[in-house]
């Protein structure tokens, strides 16, 4: 006597399950999967923002900076340099990052009104500074007389230093440093140029203090 294939075949609680209607259900299940998030994410967007998105980044510190006039609250790694800080979280890339170690100069700033490299900086330590960096002195409209003295006397060649140059040299016309030009060479000796345009960066140096 022949037996019914269909009589062994499973059954659940939505019936007799047969191959199609098994593949049915996976393909139900699959859709319901796809579509959740994407409904979920149109709640989130259009009600408050998803715990994740506002979750704090672990480990992190928020603080206060003052730079080139304005206050940016920021929340930083507590162990990162001011470099870091200005160019990854404030966007501020005419400052440098030539060594990171504090021996190029390119990275150079004012803070309180006097030049660091900025590498060597903690940014968590500088909430009550006021900090300057080269998109502090001057615009395209109007530049700081030692930009126009860098343009007027080749004062660069790459350009990778230049800021810090110009940073350095801004602060250095202020310091009580000798009028001649071995002063000048060594008032900015901490100030690296890899092509070499000492003769011009020194032109440019005192051609503003001789205005000044």
């Amino acid at each position: 006597m022949a037996i019914d294939e269909q009589e062994n075949e499973p059954k659940t609680s939505l019936g007799r399950l047969t191959r199609r209607s098994f593949l049915s259900h996976v393909g139900a299940a699959t859709a319901a999967t796809a579509i959740a998030p994407l409904a979920s994410s149109s709640a989130s967007a259009e009600g408050a923002p998803t715990e994740a998105a506002s979750t704090k980044i672990p480990g992190t510190v928020p603080i206060t900076l003052r730079v080139n006039g304005q206050s940016h609250a920021v929340q930083i790694d507590p162990r990162a340099t001011l470099l870091d800080t200005l160019r990854e979280t404030l966007h501020l890339t005419g400052t440098k990052k030539g060594c990171d170690h504090g021996q190029c100069g390119a990275c150079t700033v004012h803070l309180n009104e006097r030049r660091i490299n900025s590498c060597l900086a903690l940014a968590v330590m500088q909430q009550n500074a006021e900090i300057i960096t080269i998109e502090g002195i001057g615009g395209l409209e109007t530049l700081h007389p030692m930009q126009d003295a860098f343009v007027e006397h080749d004062g660069f060649q790459c350009g990778y230093c230049t800021s810090g140059q110009i940073m350095s040299a801004v602060a250095m016309v202020k310091e009580p440093w000798g009028k001649t030009d071995a002063d000048v060479r060594e008032a900015m000796s901490g100030n690296i140029c890899r092509c070499g345009a000492y003769p011009n960066i020194v032109a440019a140096v005192q051609a503003v203090r001789r205005m000044s």
